[in-house]
């Protein structure tokens, strides 16, 4: 979804519909649907209210996250990000923040309207009604603690009970990067849980990643835990973008399961929950880094596994419309004066 903000430059914010694996609907991209027709038919009146009853019942089981942006642009410079090769051009407002997730919410609802067999070359099943919104995650374009005032105003208005949107602050995730290692404790108070860019626990490394690191990785680790013991909720997602021949072998998963693990070990009730994220093509905007085999992406998911790191694979979402982790780049670099 790309959003024109008032001085003309533009935003993406990125839906992610998950539907219950019942044979019928799994979810696509941007909003979109892969299905599979069970009800078979020979498209009279009688099939058309069997989709429009599978299309809501498929919307009532499953949910969609939001992935909203916090700023135009970024200025980190993660290597394998076409965000970042943008540049920071501005961040975002409150408000700005806040109309992503009423937007969405508008198309989810927008979604659930019944299609008629007179529209001319339209499948009232080709386009299923969204879920409903159960999660908003701060990774879309800009890092949320260069913004953070506008990020923290943002969970504030999303989490209040008295508010519009009142989701519970466990479906909130800020994702940081982690310029310094006060950026966690930024968030320390907010009705949100925490996510962490690593890519990679080596010092080298991660600069070559992410080549605006000015601390080693055991300072933002200490940050990271400062926050953590400070905070009511202390469950913390590590993200980890894994690149064929980089940072994806045995031996890094090895020095990362070391580095995580202490954080668990040190910080009591903390919970580490690590997703690998294999690399999505950023065309032009890329080095050469390229989606690692599947078997390398498994037998990294194991080698954590077996060293106690709780360790999941993240499913593409989304690349096919350059929507994708990694992913998000705007046409509109200037501001209309």
């Amino acid at each position: 979804m790309l959003l024109r903000l008032a001085d003309g430059m533009e935003v993406e914010t990125v839906l992610i519909p998950f539907w219950t694996d019942d044979g019928t609907i799994r979810g696509g991209g941007r909003g979109g649907g892969n299905e599979e027709n069970d009800e078979g038919g020979d498209g009279g009146d009688d099939d058309v209210a069997s989709d429009r009853r599978r299309r809501r019942r498929a919307a009532a089981a499953g949910r969609t996250t939001v992935c909203v942006s916090s700023q135009v642009g970024c200025r980190q410079g993660c290597t394998f990000c076409a965000t970042g090769k943008m540049g920071k051009l501005r961040s975002l407002t409150t408000d700005e923040i806040l109309a992503q997730l009423f937007f969405a919410e508008k198309v989810v609802r927008l979604s659930g309207r019944d299609r008629t067999t007179t529209t001319a070359n339209v499948d009232p099943a080709a386009a299923p009604a969204l879920p409903r919104i159960s999660n908003v995650v701060f990774m879309g374009m800009g890092e949320p603690s260069d913004n953070a005032p506008a990020v923290r105003g943002a969970i504030d208005a999303m989490t209040g009970m008295g508010g519009p949107f009142r989701l519970s602050a466990s479906r909130v995730t800020v994702s940081t990067v982690a310029p310094t290692p006060e950026s966690f404790s930024l968030f320390v108070d907010s009705r949100c849980a925490l996510a962490w860019s690593v890519h990679a626990a080596d010092d080298a490394l991660r600069r070559a990643l992410v080549p605006t690191t000015r601390y080693t990785m055991s300072e933002l680790r200490d940050g990271l835990m400062y926050a953590l013991g400070r905070r009511t909720m202390r469950t913390c997602m590590i993200e980890v973008a894994l690149m064929d021949g980089v940072n994806d072998s045995l031996r890094e998963a090895d020095e990362l399961a070391e580095f995580l693990a202490h954080i668990s070990n040190n910080v009591p009730g903390a919970k580490v929950v690590c997703n690998l994220i294999p690399y999505n093509d950023i065309g032009s905007f890329g080095m050469g880094y390229a989606k690692p085999p599947r078997e390398r992406i498994i037998a990294f998911q194991e080698r954590m596994q077996e060293l106690g790191i709780v360790t999941r694979v993240r499913g593409t979402r989304g690349d096919d419309e350059s929507a994708a982790c990694g992913q998000l780049v705007t046409s509109k670099t200037r501001a209309v004066k």
